[in-house]
């Protein structure tokens, strides 16, 4: 199984970008994806959660700019991100609970870099 991250480059303030997160491989199920993003000298942050049903929950400083999807028949997971600022710039991570040849772990892909130029 492998989550591949792709979408992310150099934007201006105010600007938008759409990430997304595929899964591929031997997959059963799929239960929560998320993203997470790790901007230079700090630690990685929760950036929003999207659980099997479509349930959401965003961190504070993303609420209202930028929106998470999935598309299950796909496999894959969106990311929307409008009204970039910024402190938005970071490596941003997928993150994914999949079911595969019987067992259930967390899986991660390889990160894509957002630049937002001020």
């Amino acid at each position: 199984v492998q989550l591949q991250a792709s979408g992310g480059g150099l934007v201006q303030a105010g600007g938008y970008l759409r990430l997304s997160c595929a899964a591929s491989g031997t997959i059963s199920s799929i239960n929560t994806m998320g993203w997470y993003r790790q901007a230079p000298g700090k630690q990685r942050e929760l950036v929003a959660i999207i659980s099997s049903d479509g349930t959401t929950n965003y961190a504070d400083s993303v609420k209202g700019r930028f929106t998470i999807s999935r598309d299950n028949a796909k496999n894959t997971m969106y990311l929307q991100m409008n009204s970039l600022k910024p402190e938005d710039t970071a490596v941003y991570y997928c993150n994914a609970q999949i079911r595969a040849l019987g067992f259930t772990r967390t899986y991660w892909g390889q990160g894509t870099l957002v630049t937002v130029s001020s």
